[in-house]
């Protein structure tokens, strides 16, 4: 038994107060201890065994001969117990071997229901649609596609063209596609998809999400050709976010600017 009941107002009992006024919290003590080492077996325990185990010398044999005269634990047969306890020992067995009961009924009552409910499911092989498959197949090629000709150019006359502006750098792969069709003004209107600032320099018309105001008097400017402008602007809107910062006064950052877009497309305009 791991536990037992210990009622709050235990020390207001008349036999524990009076073992109290005798021998102090040394005789409560001892008397609280013995009940745990009874309630532990569950059952009467050998005296000597229990006087050993408490090291009962002379001064608390007094005190234990005193806890039998009142009745607070009983000796019979060279064995202690106390009566109360034994009582809630007895009705707390039967009810742990009631509760053992219920739940072994409990189990075998799952064990029919599981027996009488328990199926095995029988699946026919899944039906593949196989066109379907195949169309999912191209769709993640199409998106998934790392060159220029995978993606549909969406050209309103052959004299526009239109970049997709899309994840995955789709528009600077446009870009590079046709940076030389650009570049021999083969496209008269040039579209950012998305972009909404409408620029136009040498009988060219280029579309962009954002634009410097600058780059087109610079070029002018420096004399660069309405071509070169075209493929520059395009180049910068898409790959240099930081141009858009460049003021009017500040011609050494174009070109700076300049010269990295050479060095990325002098296959095109040299």
């Amino acid at each position: 038994m791991k536990y037992y009941l210990h009622d709050t107002s235990a020390f207001d009992d008349e036999k524990v107060s009076e073992l109290f006024l005798h021998f102090g919290y040394e005789g409560v003590g001892l008397f609280y201890v013995i009940l745990e080492k009874i309630g532990k077996q569950e059952k009467p325990i050998k005296s000597s065994v229990l006087k050993s185990q408490l090291k009962v010398g002379k001064k608390l044999k007094k005190c234990w001969e005193f806890m039998e005269q009142i009745g607070l634990i009983s000796s019979n047969n060279g064995e202690t117990f106390n009566k109360q306890l034994l009582n809630f020992s007895e009705k707390y067995q039967i009810k742990k071997e009631k509760n053992a009961e219920r739940i072994r009924q409990w189990r075998e009552n799952q064990q029919d229901t599981k027996n009488v409910t328990h199926y095995e499911s029988v699946c026919n092989t899944p039906k593949v649609n196989r066109s379907k498959v195949k169309e999912k197949e191209n769709k993640e090629n199409v998106t998934l596609g790392s060159s220029l000709e995978d993606f549909p150019q969406s050209n309103i006359s052959t004299s526009e063209l239109r970049i997709l502006n899309h994840s995955d750098g789709i528009d600077k792969k446009m870009l590079w596609h046709h940076r030389k069709d650009i570049y021999e003004k083969k496209y008269t209107s040039i579209i950012i998809s998305g972009g909404n600032i409408l620029n136009e320099y040498g009988g060219i018309r280029v579309t962009t999400k954002e634009f410097s105001r600058y780059l087109t008097n610079w070029c002018q400017e420096t004399g660069k050709d309405a071509s070169v402008w075209s493929l520059l602007a395009l180049y910068c809107d898409i790959n240099e976010k930081e141009y858009f910062h460049i003021e009017k006064e500040e011609s050494a950052k174009f070109e700076a600017l300049y010269e990295k877009f050479k060095k990325l497309f002098k296959d095109t305009i040299e």
